[in-house]
């Protein structure tokens, strides 16, 4: 079992910066690839990053490339997301997600362990 809590989320204006965290308890944190998904209202959920457990490979869509970078420290339990030069379709509901697949995923049916979200807002 793998609790997971995100923070860093808020209100900000377009071409702004953010860094999402996302704080991991319960089992060994660097056993998973972790994901970061987003929703927006009448959207279907995405994965909009993803990581392997060395924290040695990832993966954006073209959406967010260039733009949003994940990270992880596994000394501090942690997966972080930056996301900078922020646009106003960038606002959803972001969620961590941890994976025990073999390798990185964007399909989220492979993510077992999900946080509660934490909303981001970019006004134009």
């Amino acid at each position: 079992q793998v609790q997971l809590v995100e923070s860093g989320g808020g209100l900000v204006q377009a071409g702004d910066s953010l860094r999402l965290s996302c704080a991991a308890s319960g089992r060994t944190f660097s056993s998973y690839n972790m994901g970061w998904f987003r929703r927006a209202p009448g959207k279907e959920r995405e994965c909009v990053a993803a990581i392997n457990r060395s924290g040695g490979n990832t993966y954006y869509p073209d959406s967010v490339k260039g733009r949003f970078t994940i990270s992880r420290d596994n000394a501090k339990n942690t997966v972080y997301l930056q996301l900078n030069s922020l646009k106003p379709e960038d606002t959803a509901v972001y969620y961590c997600a941890a994976s025990d697949q073999t390798l990185i995923t964007t399909y989220r049916y492979d993510y077992r362990y999900w946080g509660q979200g934490t909303q981001v807002t970019v006004s134009s």
